[in-house]
């Protein structure tokens, strides 16, 4: 079952109707109940948050795993894959991180080497005409 299709049922019997029949509830129906209502709007709020959350990643900013903690067994994985060959972006997308993610990965464990920082920013005068 998609979350879509979970949301409709849960939000249906938050809202007192039966999903299958669109029928409202008895009054002595357990749906009817004050906790169970608020046991179900505190359901629908999570898959609603859950399908923000994917919308989100669907929407190409950032993948689902950028900026979380790597563990022992993802760490292998990357190293085990980078040694066999595999490219960056082929990284990035088989671990659902940023390219910037697996190069910074890739350079703690001594697998890459950092190639020369550049600043980005305005130079300043001086470095203007040197340059010239």
């Amino acid at each position: 079952m998609d979350d879509n299709k979970a949301l409709a049922i849960v939000s249906a019997l938050a809202n007192g109707v039966n999903p299958q029949t669109g029928e409202m509830f008895e009054v002595d129906s357990p749906y009817q109940s004050v906790d169970v209502i608020r046991a179900l709007y505190a359901a629908v709020r999570a898959l609603e948050a859950t399908a923000r959350t994917k919308s989100r990643a669907n929407r190409g900013r950032m993948p689902a795993n950028a900026g979380k903690p790597w563990t022992e067994q993802e760490d292998r994985e990357l190293l085990e894959k980078f040694d066999s060959g595999h490219s960056v972006p082929e990284l990035a997308q088989a671990h659902d991180r940023t390219l910037a993610g697996i190069q910074a990965r890739l350079e703690r464990h001594g697998r890459v080497q950092v190639q020369g920082l550049q600043w980005r920013g305005r130079s300043s005068q001086a470095e203007n005409q040197a340059a010239r």
